[in-house]
């Protein structure tokens, strides 16, 4: 893995690791990452997977085919040096999993973040299918960025956890939420969504799944809403529009995520269908 320093070394937070393969990052997605990672007081690192596909825009006449080694290089750097934080380049000749594995283990990085592949052009299951590979093999917070959509600059204010009333334990990130509501004074609310196949719990209960793990401040009452829908996935977004929603959290199982209830899991609808960032917490099995 070759590394293009772009700033010196000081003191700061855990950075924010950005997938690009320059089809992958658009600029309103680095721009997002670089409007997170200023008043965090951390930096970005622009990681480039050189001979992977999996974020390349689908063809289905031509193989995929990297960019030259050098025009790369050169490419990442000028975006590098056109952001507001220090940004750190890293060129993997690994596949996207192995190069994001190894960026975790160098880095420790607040969260992973990923732009819809290609832009708005590109289907959206390209993006479902990278994340779910990524957190089924690196299991780490996952901050999508949607092409289309009328979503703010960072950092959110108004933040919405959405839970299914379940037990959950996540694995060491659960500060990655005390963080980015510390840096805009943001507010957390939660969603519980009861369904046909799954009826209400009442808020006592559900407050109690996200206490117990310590992701923020105590939460008061008034600030879950648990609402009836059809569709969990229709009801957790018409609450987000409904309070004006800047980013929807989401944690996700193992099993829940790769399997599939109907045709595809909630998670994996919600990464497709948000029209707002979405970050993703992932839950040990």
């Amino acid at each position: 893995m070759s590394f293009l320093p772009l700033f010196s070394s000081r003191l700061m937070a855990s950075p924010l690791v950005v997938l690009t393969d320059f089809h992958a990052v658009t600029n309103r997605a680095l721009s997002y990452a670089a409007g997170l990672a200023e008043p965090l007081q951390a930096k970005l690192v622009l990681l480039h997977a050189r001979y992977d596909a999996l974020l390349a825009p689908l063809d289905d006449d031509l193989p995929y085919a990297p960019l030259n080694d050098q025009a790369t290089d050169r490419a990442l750097q000028r975006l590098a040096n056109a952001q507001p934080v220090p940004t750190l380049v890293e060129v993997s000749e690994r596949e996207l999993p192995e190069a994001v594995r190894a960026a975790v283990l160098h880095h420790h990085p607040l969260l992973l973040v990923l732009g819809q592949p290609g832009g708005a052009s590109t289907p959206a299951e390209v993006l479902t299918s990278t994340a779910e590979t990524l957190l089924s093999t690196v299991p780490y917070p996952l901050l999508l960025l949607p092409a289309l959509g009328d979503w703010q600059a960072a950092p959110p204010r108004r933040l919405l956890l959405a839970v299914d009333g379940q037990p959950f334990v996540l694995h060491q990130y659960q500060d990655v939420l005390r963080q980015l509501l510390g840096v805009a004074d943001g507010t957390l609310a939660v969603v519980r969504v009861a369904d046909s196949s799954h009826g209400r719990l009442g808020v006592d209960a559900i407050l109690r799944t996200v206490a117990t793990h310590d992701l923020t401040d105590e939460l008061a009452p008034e600030l879950l809403s648990e609402v009836d829908n059809i569709s969990v996935v229709g009801g957790v977004l018409a609450e987000a529009a409904r309070q004006h929603t800047d980013l929807l959290v989401v944690v996700a199982r193992r099993h829940s995520l790769l399997g599939r209830l109907f045709h595809r899991s909630v998670t994996a609808q919600l990464i497709e269908q948000s029209p707002i960032p979405l970050l993703v917490l992932p839950a040990q099995d």
